[in-house]
């Protein structure tokens, strides 16, 4: 039997990388009266059944789980989680139903949506229609009724990995047609998505649309490789002037707004395919200017220094996941969205692989599994993290690395070198 996919007719054996991409998910928009059967597959063959959840169709992409007991709207709409299947930990998700002002971006990012136990109905002041009918909306498959405790369990286990949810007529196929639908869909290794869901024009988020009073103090050029909205947000807040611009941009688009500060956003994908955004990063490194990069901008800022990058077993993703400053031995508990990480000694200072960018040092670490979680250069104004900062939906607890690039440019634009600036933020950060 054949796999329908939006609304039409699909071989099993002809689904291609552009049959699901982070811009188009495989899901029919119907909304049935009542759930329908649903069955999650894996790669490795192992089968979840349960029940529709959102819209009635074909979801393909990366099975990943979670972490977080709040937050789901900043999560689904997420860019980082363009083209993966989100496995939610906590059990009861849509409680609180969807509102206007909590996206995160212009729309829901998630390939496919998994959980336990849907709320019936949304109990908040703030809600504006359920999290069911958003999924509906936006033509999100979602699969609910499965033991998400076993899923979780099976992906900590085994790894992430490819999957599919199937449900109304797509789950009457037979197991062999699912499996053979999701080992046709394209991994996440070699996968090139941050161009997918960057912005196709240029715009600026100024400090006043957000509560300073008085002039910018800085401005940046922003690069968004899947940016969340509250990323500028807390630039804007702190007085600094972001100019976002697509992940295409060049070095001259970067000179044309004429930045103190350079910064690179959280994104999908494999860090592996960011030739392009690992160009502009050495082209901006070499004109010393400020740098602060997370997630997506750490891995590449990785690169640009000359170390590797590598997949992780199951990654990290959740508000809960714990990080040491090595520098001044605080414990952060941090917001995080990562199936990649950037492969750096870790005993101490060191010279880059590309010698002209200096030394650098692992600056944070992950207490889960020892992952690099920061990088800070020495001879040159450049820092990153691997985790999310802006606290969306997330802990407060790194909100202080937005102050630190001020610092660095306030520093920089001040004529002291790049050591003086690290260590005067180390010495802040310890008080």
């Amino acid at each position: 039997m054949p796999i329908v996919e939006s609304n039409k007719v699909t071989d099993t054996n002809a689904v291609t990388d552009e049959t699901v991409t982070a811009k188009e998910t495989t899901a029919t928009a119907n909304t049935p009266a009542e759930p329908t059967a649903a069955v999650l597959v894996l790669e490795d063959g192992r089968m979840f059944r349960g029940r529709s959840y959102g819209a009635t169709g074909v979801a393909l992409g990366e099975a990943v789980f979670a972490t977080g007991m709040t937050g789901y709207q900043e999560t689904i709409t997420d860019p980082s989680y363009a083209r993966q299947l989100v496995v939610q930990t906590a059990p009861h998700i849509g409680n609180t139903g969807v509102n206007s002002e909590d996206a995160e971006s212009r729309r829901i990012w998630v390939a496919g949506y998994v959980v336990r136990d849907a709320a019936r109905r949304p109990s908040n002041w703030r809600s504006e229609k359920s999290l069911d009918d958003e999924l509906v909306e936006q033509g999100i498959v979602g699969i609910q009724a499965v033991d998400t405790r076993a899923i979780t369990r099976h992906l900590r286990e085994h790894k992430t990995m490819r999957a599919g949810i199937f449900s109304g007529e797509a789950a009457n196929a037979t197991d062999k047609e699912l499996l053979d639908a999701v080992l046709a869909s394209a991994p996440m290794e070699g996968a090139r998505l941050a161009e997918e869901v960057s912005i196709d024009e240029a715009y600026v988020v100024e400090p006043a649309d957000h509560g300073w009073d008085g002039d910018a103090k800085f401005d940046i050029a922003a690069i968004d490789l899947g940016i969340k909205a509250m990323t500028p947000a807390r630039f804007a807040e702190r007085g600094v002037r972001v100019h976002v611009l697509p992940a295409t941009a060049t070095l001259e688009d970067v000179k044309a707004v004429n930045p103190h500060g350079f910064f690179m956003s959280n994104g999908p994908g494999d860090p592996a395919t960011a030739d392009a955004q690992v160009k502009l990063l050495r082209s901006v490194l070499d004109e010393k200017l400020p740098y602060f990069g997370i997630c997506f901008g750490n891995q590449i800022l990785g690169r640009a220094l000359g170390f590797g990058t590598y997949k992780l077993k199951y990654g990290h993703r959740g508000i809960n996941q714990p990080v040491m400053d090595r520098r001044t031995g605080k414990v952060e508990i941090t917001s995080q969205n990562h199936g990649f990480a950037v492969d750096a000694p870790m005993d101490g200072a060191t010279l880059a692989p590309e010698e002209r960018f200096g030394r650098v040092e692992v600056s944070h670490v992950s207490l889960n599994d020892d992952v690099v979680e920061g990088l800070a250069c020495l001879d040159i104004p450049a820092f990153s993290v691997q985790y999310h900062p802006e606290a969306a939906a997330g802990p407060h607890d790194a909100a202080y690395l937005f102050d630190r690039f001020i610092a660095l440019m306030e520093t920089t634009k001040n004529g002291q070198d790049a050591t003086q600036t690290s260590n005067s933020a180390k010495n802040e950060d310890t008080k």
